[in-house]
């Protein structure tokens, strides 16, 4: 199975009530979308993340599924769900992959999830 049959959408939100300039403390939530366009049902089981900060600090996580949850997605069908990221800086970007499960041929496959920018509106210019 291609991993062009996997769409993913992120959309990243700032949360300005649970931030603080003071304590550098910047809080954004982000809803990721994961459209199964393939013939297959296909389990999502692990995740990769990579945040940069504005400083040009990263770090990485992993782990299995996301939300606590493997969700099961079938063919046609969306997995949509909410996380967040907290920040020491107002701009970042976050880039990973889902790792997924071909429920038909049990191969696994990574799919790329696209860099997006983490920003505290009015910071860029």
């Amino acid at each position: 199975m291609s991993d062009l049959a996997i769409e993913v959408n992120v959309t990243p939100e700032y949360c300005s009530g649970e931030s603080s300039d003071a304590e550098s403390r910047y809080v954004f939530s982000y809803t990721v979308t994961v459209h199964n366009q393939s013939p297959h049902s296909v389990q999502l089981m692990a995740r990769y993340w990579k945040i940069t900060q504005g400083n040009g600090d990263s770090q990485e996580v992993r782990g299995k599924g996301v939300v606590g949850q493997q969700p099961l997605i079938g063919p046609g069908q969306r997995f949509r769900y909410t996380s967040r990221a907290i920040l020491q800086s107002p701009v970042g970007v976050m880039e990973g992959a889902y790792t997924l499960l071909d429920t038909y041929t049990q191969r696994a496959f990574d799919v790329p999830v696209a860099p997006f920018r983490l920003a505290v509106p009015r910071q860029l210019h």
